[in-house]
């Protein structure tokens, strides 16, 4: 992450686009992310509580597998935990939108 400590989102979503700069770092999280909304609406149907517990396992596990194996960095969660989980819903929504790698393009040299 940037070596300034950073104190708002607005700073913080630039940083973190450009730490998700290739697309198949972007689609494990969208795979995490549709996981773990998947199995809270699960819970919230069934009467199985353990699917709560498999949900932030979905999510982190495949953000996690496109840092280390994909882009090769450190998840923001582990520096900016509530920032880091406002900007995967953000860039889900923009995905889903279909204007997420316009947002990769135009963060991708700092800007």
């Amino acid at each position: 992450m940037a070596e300034q400590h950073i104190t708002s989102y607005r700073e913080f979503w630039p940083v973190y686009v450009r730490q998700h700069g290739r697309p198949t770092t972007r689609l494990l999280h969208f795979i995490g992310t549709s996981g773990a909304l998947a199995l809270i609406s699960m819970a919230a149907a069934l009467p199985q509580p353990w699917f709560l517990l498999a949900a932030p396992f979905s999510g982190y596990f495949f953000a996690w597998t496109g840092h280390f194996l994909v882009e090769k960095n450190r998840p923001a969660t582990f520096t900016y935990p509530f920032f880091s989980l406002i900007g995967d819903f953000h860039m889900y929504g923009l995905m889903w939108l279909g204007r997420m790698n316009a947002q990769a393009a135009r963060h991708k040299n700092g800007a």
